[in-house]
């Protein structure tokens, strides 16, 4: 990613940048009689996310109006929407309001800058901001960093990110922050009793062979925080083939892997006072002589045997294995997001990630750290009328649930649940892609619900 912050606020001094003037609505005071005339001929009247550039005499932008709405209800994330919209130079803000977190703003004109040219021959220049007073820019550029981590990774085709390049970047990172680092791979996870991870890509060719790899960091003594992440690098859908249109966008079916590592890399970039095990099994839904069949039966390493009903309900099958062996760790909090259902769209759209846990207080604090970031949440009961869908024929479960019950995510958690660790625990249904592009969220990955997990875990292991 771009380097968006160009300096620490102190270090400052005005200079060369341009200012950028924040106007609430309707109040047009501190402009000059130039800007109300410039103002009112483009309708520039303040309003939330509107932008004008005012020329200076030798025709070069030599100030920024940027509207702000009604100041009490102006949230930081507002200033995403600003990065994409400039022309490149440096900037400062004037007039950033006082309840504002300046570290929040700069994190958001960062995220705004995003942008995926890893294959594009031409790459553009980008606008570059001064953090303003009070941000802790350190912070606020690690948070941007690894948000654009998880952004790259899903944007990545799979050609370029199979489960072997996954568990490359979980080494950089490891060595970065000096983790741990283990892999088991191929045949060698049914040797070490990870049977559904096994299953779901023993397909694959050799070369995209299936893995589960396994970070530990941290203090010894301190609590354990277990991070789980689904990391299909490419969903066929399996036997059950998914129709074209459905496979298009299955190299993003790995979000859940990379916001698992970018959740991570903010952790220990942090010194969070927590020990990390972040477990991410990566497979590829490849179609093949050896492909699991629908009907057939698998062993998972809890010892639970799950029904297959459908081959492209795999997700939660190499996650049950995985949340198994988090729970073998005790930790005190877990954690997974995995991009599993197409029914959490249906109920919340793209924009609103939903998330499932019997933890009351959990429950409350990711609510209150989602809005204090404006990482949109939105917590899905898992209802347990809906367990009986779940009840297999031949086996003790099935991966595809009874249609009666309808909600797809709810019982894609439920699921879930039979196999998460003891104590608390949050399943996240992230869609972890901008099917419609706006100011700031280019069409293509989003990094969905990490900074929120992130606020939550500061507060919560203090």
């Amino acid at each position: 990613m771009t380097e968006v912050l160009l300096t620490a606020p102190q270090a400052s001094s005005g200079g060369e940048t341009i200012p950028v003037f924040l106007v609430a609505e309707g109040d047009l005071d501190g402009l000059s009689p130039f800007e109300r005339g410039l103002a009112a001929t483009a309708e520039f009247k303040g309003k939330a996310g509107q932008l004008l550039a005012v020329p200076g005499p030798d025709g070069k932008t030599a100030r920024v109006l940027f509207g702000l709405g009604d100041p009490a209800k102006v949230e930081a994330m507002l200033f995403r929407g600003l990065a994409s919209r400039l022309t490149v130079g440096d900037y400062r803000l004037e007039g950033l309001p006082a309840g504002l977190d300046p570290t929040q703003v700069a994190v958001a004109f960062a995220l705004g800058g995003y942008r995926f040219d890893r294959y594009r021959k031409k790459r553009d220049g980008r606008a570059r901001l001064v953090a303003p007073d009070g941000a802790d820019v350190a912070e606020a550029r690690e948070i941007a960093h690894a948000c654009a981590l998880a952004r790259d990774m899903v944007n990545t085709p799979a050609n370029d990110m199979g489960p072997l390049q996954i568990e490359t970047i979980a080494r950089e990172i490891a060595g970065r922050h000096g983790a741990t680092v283990s892999v088991v791979a191929g045949n060698d996870l049914l040797e070490q009793n990870y049977p559904s991870i096994h299953a779901v890509g023993r397909a694959a060719d050799p070369a995209r062979a299936p893995r589960i790899v396994e970070l530990g960091w941290g203090r010894p003594g301190a609590p354990l925080v277990a991070l789980v992440g689904k990391g299909v690098v490419f969903d066929t859908g399996g036997l059950d083939i998914k129709p074209s249109a459905g496979m298009r966008l299955m190299k993003k079916d790995m979000g859940g892997a990379a916001h698992v590592l970018a959740l991570a890399r903010m952790i220990m970039a942090a010194d969070l006072p927590v020990r990390l095990a972040v477990l991410v099994p990566a497979v590829e839904n490849a179609i093949g002589g050896d492909a699991m069949r629908p009907g057939d039966v698998l062993d998972t390493r809890k010892g639970l045997t799950v029904e297959v009903g459908n081959t492209d309900a795999e997700g939660r099958l190499i996650l049950a294995d995985a949340l198994t062996r988090a729970g073998e760790l005790e930790p005190a909090l877990t954690i997974d997001l995995a991009t599993l259902t197409g029914a959490a769209r249906i109920a919340l759209g793209p924009q609103v990630i939903p998330f499932f846990t019997d933890d009351e207080a959990l429950a409350g604090e990711i609510a209150t750290a989602s809005r204090a970031v404006g990482d949109p949440l939105w917590r899905l009961p898992l209802w347990p009328g809906y367990e009986e869908a779940l009840d297999g024929d031949v086996a003790d479960l099935k991966n595809d649930p009874d249609g009666w019950a309808q909600a797809g995510s709810v019982t894609a958690g439920l699921f879930l649940k039979r196999f998460a660790p003891a104590g608390p625990w949050v399943h996240l249904d992230i869609f972890a892609w901008n099917p419609k592009g706006r100011p700031g969220y280019p069409v293509g990955a989003e990094a969905q619900a990490v900074r929120a997990l992130f606020a939550m875990l500061r507060t919560r292991f203090r």
